[in-house]
């Protein structure tokens, strides 16, 4: 009977939670953390809590789709990983070289036209997960519609490392003049996989920490963070609507500020030397309350809609 209630109340809840969202972000990058504390906790193995783990995100996947969301990264397998006990690493590796296979197989996959990619320094994988990075890789090539981007032997500072060293070997050989090193030339530099800035970072297991994912992509677009408690195998579709509904809170926080910043500069310089500012307010007027639509020079807004503030 209680399992039923809370069933009925998750359900409950979830449709709450969907009403309330109207914005979802394009790209979410997961750390899929706790899966070796719940095990523990059930008392089992690591194996069986990654196991579980990889059933979480397969349904994270058919979240995304539903909602929209254009690319995900997967924190699946780090460099300090690699310092774990050799059984437990060769059992994961095992179960990443399985799933890939499988999602690659799997017609969700196929009529979702998802792209697998793997990110990281992946020649450091065994032979049979390359193979299967490879085979996934292959066998979506040609779909656009969600990416699927999973960190494999990945670092955040590893990655910027290579990036530097890359952009320093074209510089020493001739190929990219010091004065061109721009952020396109950086992007270009990283590890081919996220396509997209990251929106929202979303870390289970109770621990608020990013471990340093995707630092170039999260931290330089101001992703949005969400910490859950549920360890992995546990993390509930209610879990990542709650995410969802903390980017769309922090993209309007964000909105506003650059609505009342460029207002502010147009009060104190005047709009005929801050045409920048204008525009930005122009872009951003609709998130602040309707009474705050106003320009600084003192004509009204137009706008009719009800207020997108909290």
């Amino acid at each position: 009977m209680v399992p039923t209630a809370r069933r009925w109340a998750e359900k409950l809840y979830e449709r709450v939670l969907r009403h309330e969202i109207s914005q979802t972000p394009s790209h979410v990058a997961v750390i899929q953390d706790g899966n070796r504390r719940y095990a523990n906790r059930q008392g089992d193995g690591p194996t069986d809590g990654h196991r579980e783990g990889a059933e979480t995100t397969e349904a994270l996947l058919e979240w995304c789709d539903e909602l929209g969301v254009e690319e995900v990264t997967l924190y699946a397998f780090s460099t300090e990983n690699f310092n774990r006990p050799a059984d437990e690493r060769e059992a994961l590796f095992d179960l990443i070289a399985s799933k890939l296979r499988e999602f690659a197989d799997a017609e969700r996959v196929h009529d979702g036209e998802v792209r697998i990619r793997a990110i990281g320094e992946t020649h450091r994988l065994p032979a049979r997960v390359q193979d299967a990075i490879a085979y996934a890789e292959g066998q979506t090539a040609e779909y656009d519609a969600l990416a699927l981007n999973v960190a494999l032997a990945y670092g955040g500072r590893a990655e910027l490392l290579t990036a530097a060293r890359e952009i320093a070997r074209q510089v020493a050989d001739g190929e990219l003049d010091p004065r061109d090193v721009d952020v396109e030339a950086v992007e270009a530099a990283l590890y081919d996989g996220p396509t997209r800035d990251v929106d929202l970072i979303i870390r289970s297991g109770g621990d608020e920490r990013t471990s340093n994912f995707l630092p170039w992509q999260a931290n330089g677009n101001e992703a949005a963070v969400y910490f859950s408690t549920p360890y992995w195998p546990e993390f509930r579709k209610i879990d990542f609507l709650r995410g969802i509904r903390t980017y769309e809170h922090r993209e309007r926080t964000w909105r506003q500020s650059r609505a009342r910043r460029a207002r502010e500069l147009i009060r104190v310089l005047g709009p005929d030397h801050c045409a920048d500012a204008s525009k930005t307010f122009e872009r951003f007027r609709k998130a602040l309350p309707v009474g705050e639509r106003d320009t600084p020079d003192g004509s009204h807004s137009t706008d009719t809609e009800t207020s997108t503030a909290d």
